[in-house]
């Protein structure tokens, strides 16, 4: 018995100090938020500044936020994007156009966990765009709104009708910030698991996007239980170059998006924009554990 508790004992222990892996929270006592990701079809961040195309350019002039305007809709929007209805050119035959995810955070003072869960859409049967990932998932955060737009809309800041997948564009050119500048502090800090490989990556989007070089994912997890997948990301309060710092008592802007069905490119679906708060008020709530 003794030694059965001192193997268990040592055996935390080095749970805890693997590649700083921690104990993560106990979700069945953490909220959850319920986000619906809807397919974009072809909608940058210019067609939603047009107004002849987007009836809510004049409320984003006003200082409206997408989430304002959409939030209740997004399930709809879906439909009329993945079926071609709207500004989708190429629609899919059997793209899901919507994917309700359930968003759970906490932190332990030195880490924040982020928890998402859905139920796989059937598949499309069309061709894999990416075949070594049958589901990738990415959030963004950014900080001080120094990005334009990013209090308003979310990660579209960084979708631009030059971007690579886009009708007619480089398909060299990644997701970029307009100005931006990790030297300002104007970026996206960017995490993203990938089912196939089953890694994570921690990078941001500037002037470019750059998948890898963060510092503060600690381990980024997923896994399929039947139709139902889960994945939970844990990265470091504090962090480096292109990684914003969480403080307790602040909100950050928050926005994550699925590529589901081997999909690739802006054929994912995408959330609105969102707060993060640690400690502080937002649509999603990182307490204390």
């Amino acid at each position: 018995m003794k030694k059965t508790m001192i193997a268990g004992a040592v055996g935390a222990l080095l749970a805890i100090g693997a590649g700083g892996a921690v104990a993560a929270p106990d979700w069945g006592k953490v909220g959850a938020k319920e986000i619906t990701l809807f397919y974009p079809g072809v909608s940058p961040l210019e067609w939603i500044q047009k107004g002849t195309e987007h009836g809510g350019a004049r409320a984003l002039k006003k200082g409206e936020t997408c989430a304002d305007c959409h939030s209740e809709e997004a399930s709809e929007m879906g439909k009329k994007m993945a079926s071609g209805q709207k500004i989708e050119p190429t629609p899919i035959a059997g793209k899901a156009a919507f994917i309700p995810v359930k968003v759970q955070a906490a932190h332990d003072g030195e880490n924040l966990y982020l928890r998402f869960s859905w139920k796989q859409p059937a598949a499309s049967g069309a061709a894999k765009m990416d075949d070594k990932n049958p589901v990738k998932i990415a959030f963004m955060l950014e900080s001080g709104g120094k990005v334009d737009l990013a209090d308003q809309s979310g990660c579209w800041a960084t979708c631009h009708q030059d971007s690579r997948t886009m009708p007619g564009a480089d398909e060299a050119k990644t997701k970029y910030v307009k100005g931006g500048s990790l030297a300002e502090g104007k970026f996206y800090d960017l995490y993203q698991w990938r089912s196939g490989e089953n890694k994570g990556f921690n990078g941001y989007v500037a002037d470019k996007r750059v998948m890898e070089g963060g510092k503060a994912l600690v381990s980024a997890e997923g896994k399929k239980d039947g139709d139902n997948w889960s994945v939970v990301f844990t990265r470091k309060l504090a962090g480096g170059e292109g990684d914003v710092a969480l403080e307790a008592g602040k909100a950050y802007n928050f926005g994550f998006a699925i590529h589901d069905d081997s999909a690739a490119g802006r054929f994912h679906h995408v959330s609105l924009g969102y707060k993060l708060g640690i400690d502080a008020d937002g649509d999603v709530k990182a307490a204390k554990q």
